[in-house]
Parts: structure tokens; C-alpha cells; sequence
């Protein structure tokens, strides 16, 4: 079995004891080798679990205390995509920071007047859906999409539909999490959608990069309690 696989291992099994033994944010993690022990695997493959939990905002090192849960994901993420996928399903956010920050980038400098037009009527068609109770995951990806292919770099839309599967499973689970929350819950994923398109439409290259980012970032975030 490949060091890969042992880390999502390790990494299920981490949130898997947040779960099972109840830790609350801010409660201390059992140390290095006590997790490796507990999971039959050396050292080495749960620093690299614990390294990609803190990436993704569920645990957070402290310099010489050891690891502490930082968020637990929402009971309604698991209905979407099981454990022992989520480490592979919250990795791409790692991916698409770059990929589709840079897709907004060079949608602003490059989009043509018509596919700003396709990603304002994508836009306006994910308003119509979020402030709606219908499913609203089509029209969140078509909008991403959208921005992808102003890109005018074919690559871009390759990269993007291979993470296609894991895409549309987050989308669908911020859908629904989002929905159990206040109604401004909402109201903040629509404004974060506004802002990168209004920056592609000033054509303000840095800063529909940087409205992409932190719609990312919030979007992350929603998938936790």
C-alpha cells in the first residue's frame, strides 16, 4: 500500500476520533505517536494526515503542544461524500486555489464581450437558484465554468472538468449546509459570486484573482459547524 493511501488513512482516522471520542474545538489531539500507534503506521504518514487536516481547517498545530481540532466538519457533510473520501474531496480546495484563481485572473484580461455575457446569465440563473429552495449546484458550477473557459486556454477547462466530481459533491453540500443556516448564510455566497464577476466585467485582473480566493477560503469554512 502506497504512503499516499496510508496518509488518507490516517487522515479518516483522525476525523473519524474527533467524532467517536467527541473533541470540541479546541481540544488537544492524542500526540504523534500515540495516533500512530492507535492506526499501525509510522510517525511519518500521520504528520502528513495531520499536515493536509490543517490545511483543509479542521486541526491546527501549536509549536510544541502538539495538534488541536480547529473546526469539525458538519454531520451534513458525510451525507455527501463518505469519510473515507473526504480527505481526497477537501484536497482539491488546495487545487482549485490556484487553478481557478488564476482562471479569474485571466478571464478579466481576456473574457470577450460575449462570454462576459454567458457569465452574467450564469450568474443571474445561480441568483434565481440560491434564492430559490431549488438545488443549486448546476448553476454554481456552470458559473465556475464560465470564468474557466473566458480563460481562452483549453488546459484550464481540462484541469477543471477532472475535478469535476469532487467539485460537484462540495458544491452540493455548501448548497444544503448554507440553506440550514440564517438566511444570510446565503445572501454572503451570492455576494462572493457577485464580487469575482464584477471584477471580471472591470476586467480587474488582481482582484477577481483575489474575490475567487476568498470565496474558496468562505466556501471551506461553510462546510464546517
Amino acid at each position: 500500500m502506497n504512503d499516499i493511501r496510508l496518509a488518507d488513512q490516517a487522515y479518516t482516522g483522525i476525523v473519524a476520533l474527533i467524532d467517536a471520542d467527541g473533541l470540541g474545538i479546541g481540544d488537544r489531539l492524542p500526540s504523534e505517536s500515540r495516533l500512530a500507534e492507535m492506526f499501525g503506521m509510522s510517525r511519518t504518514m500521520v504528520r502528513e494526515a495531520l499536515v493536509r487536516l490543517a490545511s483543509d481547517g479542521i486541526t491546527e498545530a501549536r509549536r510544541g503542544a502538539g495538534s488541536f481540532v480547529k473546526n469539525r466538519p458538519s454531520d451534513r457533510l458525510v451525507a455527501y461524500m463518505p469519510l473515507a473520501e473526504l480527505s481526497a474531496t477537501l484536497g482539491t480546495y488546495e487545487v482549485r486555489f490556484v487553478l481557478e484563481a488564476e482562471a479569474s485572473r485571466l478571464a478579466a484580461a481576456r473574457r470577450s464581450a460575449a462570454e462576459m455575457a454567458a457569465i452574467d446569465a450564469a450568474l443571474a440563473e445561480l441568483r434565481t437558484a440560491l434564492l430559490s429552495s431549488a438545488p443549486a449546484h448546476d448553476e454554481d458550477m456552470e458559473l465556475h465554468r464560465r470564468i474557466v473557459l473566458a480563460t481562452a486556454n483549453p488546459a484550464f477547462l481540462l484541469a477543471f472538468e477532472a475535478l469535476s466530481g469532487e467539485i460537484d459533491r462540495i458544491m452540493r453540500a455548501g448548497v444544503d449546509i448554507s440553506r440550514s443556516r440564517p438566511p444570510e448564510v446565503i445572501g454572503a455566497m451570492m455576494r462572493e459570486h457577485e464580487t469575482i464577476v464584477d471584477a471580471i466585467r472591470a476586467q480587474d485582473a488582481d482582484g477577481a484573482a483575489l474575490a475567487m480566493r476568498w470565496h474558496l477560503s468562505e466556501g471551506r469554512k461553510r462546510l464546517m459547524p
